[in-house]
């Protein structure tokens, strides 16, 4: 069986990658998105097991310190994770496995060594930024104005990732992470342990 591939995307609040990753997922089979532990309390209509699993930190804490966590970080005073085990059995099943996750978190992935293609999405400007911020109509001014410093401390690392996609028309942003998607598929690393039965057949 073919193993999945590690897709790792991460994006300033109000880039929009929520929407593309919903977008992605419904475009492209064979790809499951994370669901991410946390310790922050559920919003409204928010279920546990599908926008997150909840957990206090205590919990959260003794997952971090046995070694169950593939990566972990703090946001906005609250804590997020993903799961190793979870992450591993996807991928032996065959699924790509999408991580929607701030730049700490693609740190530590990426200094795992694991296998995994890299994406960060930017808004077309920081005006852009500020109203998409502004239009959710859920947060004070207090709130976005941090938001917005917050931002732009996360883009300041989009040199760290393999590829930059700017959400300036949505369409053309979804097109563009399908095509990242495919080539990350089609990479040698990947085809060569993927294939190599063909590749014997072909060589013999």
């Amino acid at each position: 069986m073919m193993r999945g591939r590690l897709l790792v995307v991460s994006a300033p609040s109000g880039a929009g990658k929520t929407s593309l990753v919903n977008a992605l997922v419904q475009t492209l089979s064979g790809i499951v998105v994370s669901v991410s532990h946390t310790t922050r309390p559920p919003r409204a209509g928010e279920q546990n097991g599908v926008n997150y699993n909840f957990v206090d930190i205590a919990t959260f804490q003794t997952l971090v310190a046995a070694g169950d966590m593939l990566e972990h970080a703090e946001v906005f005073g609250n804590y997020y994770g993903t799961s190793k085990r979870w992450v591993s059995d996807m991928l032996d099943s065959g699924a790509d496995v999408l991580l929607e996750i701030d730049w700490q978190g693609a740190r530590q992935v990426r200094a795992l060594g694991l296998p995994a293609t890299h994406i960060f999405i930017l808004p077309p400007s920081r005006e852009a930024l500020a109203s998409r911020l502004n239009a959710r109509g859920k947060d004070s001014a207090e709130v976005i104005e941090r938001r917005l410093a917050e931002a732009l401390e996360e883009m300041s690392h989009y040199a760290e990732y393999d590829y930059l996609v700017v959400n300036d028309e949505f369409d053309e942003a979804l097109a563009d992470l399908v095509a990242i998607v495919r080539s990350s598929r089609l990479c040698l690393e990947y085809q060569r342990d993927n294939l190599g039965g063909l590749l014997a057949r072909l060589m013999a």
